[in-house]
């Protein structure tokens, strides 16, 4: 089992992504457009580095649905490895099954 409180701090990330996605998308936008001057650039990136870091989406870290462990995740099951294999075992996961040759 993982720390709870890595795995609560990844949740207040993903609160704050959520939070902050339309206002950083709008701000990106602005510092990319080239139909405004260049203050106004400067300023929108400004105020981009002015949000919180938490609220950008590549500090978001995936974490196992059943244990929270970091490390050793499938994306397609949302699980690491280890619980993975588990579950799999027990034949709790619909289609997998344990190779043998």
């Amino acid at each position: 089992m993982a720390k709870v409180s890595a795995v609560n701090k990844n949740l207040k990330r993903i609160r704050m992504v959520e939070q902050y996605a339309a206002k950083r998308e709008a701000l990106k936008n602005a510092a990319k457009d080239p139909n405004l001057s260049f203050d106004e650039q400067f300023a929108a990136r400004l105020k981009l580095t002015k949000l919180p870091r938490n609220s950008v989406k590549i500090r978001i870290r995936n974490r196992c649905q059943v244990t929270g462990r970091p490390r050793g995740y499938y994306r397609k099951f949302k699980m690491s490895r280890v619980s993975l294999r588990q579950l799999a075992s027990h034949g709790f996961v619909p289609g997998v099954v344990k190779s043998s040759w």
